[in-house]
């Protein structure tokens, strides 16, 4: 009775059986949420994830025609935390990320991206290039005092040189911000598309857009599920009216292929929220579209 359940599929992103994520794409959760600002549960995220990603194993992409099932891929588990401590817990992903080469993570908050973000540039010695998709800009010196919460993690990465700001585009971004902040992010060369003009320009438009910025150098992808609306996703931690719909974040990631990107996050999935596993199902979906690009 302890076998995989009927009409499911082993416990791994996709079904994924192979723990060893040498010369291949790890898969990793981390359950981190203690920088969350709003509602509490994204530790829960990457377990609701990979349990949705059931939807996804029976077939190839029907754009790429790429089967993630002949993908080297692995599913590592998930990382050690440092228990109520921030810094800690930022030090410990950093070291575990800093083991494996291309790395799909599966979140957590958004304060997670920080220290992906800085094992990435370290072993590639270089700034990366940054596309994300997120209703809030996260470029905050500080959440409510604390320096390093999810609200912040764009700033830091700006600010120790992990990524270049003249090639990092954010999508999606809607909610309320202080000018100060606003001015700063722009200041610093970022590229913001609001969802006001996301919504305006359409898919394809914002694609040509995002290739524009990042061009062929080595990028990053990352997720906040609450760039979607949450009519698309409402388990999240901090939901904003008036955002992507799933059908706009897919058709932006399918006019991406041949940009080099070298991992990804999905984060902010805080299943208590969740209704029919939609959020969930977003998630893995997206982080499909993200392996199965041509």
């Amino acid at each position: 009775m302890a076998g995989t359940p009927t009409y499911a599929t082993p416990p791994g992103f996709l079904g994924v059986s192979r723990r060893d994520a040498a010369g291949g794409i790890a898969i990793a959760g981390i359950p981190m949420d203690i920088g969350t600002t709003n509602r509490a549960g994204t530790r829960d995220g990457p377990r609701a994830i990979r349990a949705a990603s059931r939807m996804l194993v029976d077939g190839a992409h029907p754009g790429s025609w790429v089967d993630p099932a002949t993908l080297p891929l692995a599913d590592v588990g998930d990382f050690a935390l440092a228990l109520g401590d921030i810094p800690g817990s930022l030090a410990l992903i950093e070291a575990q990320a800093a083991q494996v080469e291309h790395l799909v993570t599966l979140g957590g908050e958004h304060g997670v991206t920080l220290p992906l973000l800085r094992a990435l540039s370290k072993r590639l010695g270089a700034p990366l290039g940054l596309l994300v998709f997120d209703a809030h800009v996260d470029t905050w010196a500080d959440n409510f005092g604390q320096a390093y919460a999810h609200g912040s993690v764009f700033y830091h990465a700006i600010r120790e040189g992990l990524v270049d700001p003249r090639r990092m585009i954010q999508l999606g971004i809607r909610s309320p911000v202080q000018r100060d902040v606003w001015d700063w992010t722009l200041g610093q060369g970022v590229t913001v598309v609001t969802a006001q003009d996301f919504h305006e320009s359409g898919p394809a438009a914002v694609a040509a857009r995002v290739r524009q910025v990042l061009g062929a150098a080595p990028c990053y992808l990352s997720f906040d599920i609450d760039a979607l609306d949450p009519a698309f996703a409402p388990g999240t931690g901090t939901p904003e009216i008036g955002g992507l719909a799933s059908w706009q974040a897919q058709a932006v990631l399918r006019r991406l292929g041949g940009l080099d990107f070298r991992g990804m996050d999905v984060v902010e999935v805080a299943p208590a929220y969740d209704q029919g596993e939609i959020t969930a199902l977003a998630a893995a979906a997206i982080v499909w579209e993200y392996l199965c690009r041509d």
